[in-house]
């Protein structure tokens, strides 16, 4: 089966809980069509670039998949359904990566630039 990547953002004004408790929710939506989820993370309220219906902030969660086409199209069918899903984003990847992803990691393990500006 494809492996996918999606992040979607929850609107503000909900609870860390209830954030938590929606990927749990497209979770089982994504096993009940024939998929799953290989890994899932929180990564808490983060402020936006700009404002999405009057929301500065959101909930951001990412989940990594292993699914069939009609399951994720489901699974995307319904969260752009759900009334407090502002933006979700699905990708199409190759594999995936071991390990917490970018936003999870510690900003001392990250290969970022201050190593790089360090040597110049």
């Amino acid at each position: 089966m494809p492996f996918y990547e999606h992040v979607f953002i929850a609107r503000q004004d909900l609870s860390n809980a209830q954030a938590e408790g929606l990927v749990e929710h497209f979770s089982t939506v994504l096993s009940d069509n024939g998929g799953k989820v290989v890994e899932s993370e929180y990564w808490g309220v983060k402020t936006m670039a700009y404002k999405i219906n009057k929301n500065r902030k959101g909930h951001y969660a990412f989940l990594k998949t292993d699914a069939p086409a009609p399951a994720v199209q489901e699974m995307e069918r319904l969260m752009r359904l759900h009334d407090d899903v502002m933006r979700v984003m699905t990708i199409k990847v190759e594999g995936h990566e071991e390990g917490p992803s970018v936003q999870m990691q510690k900003r001392d393990e990250r290969d970022g630039r201050r190593g790089r500006d360090r040597d110049r």
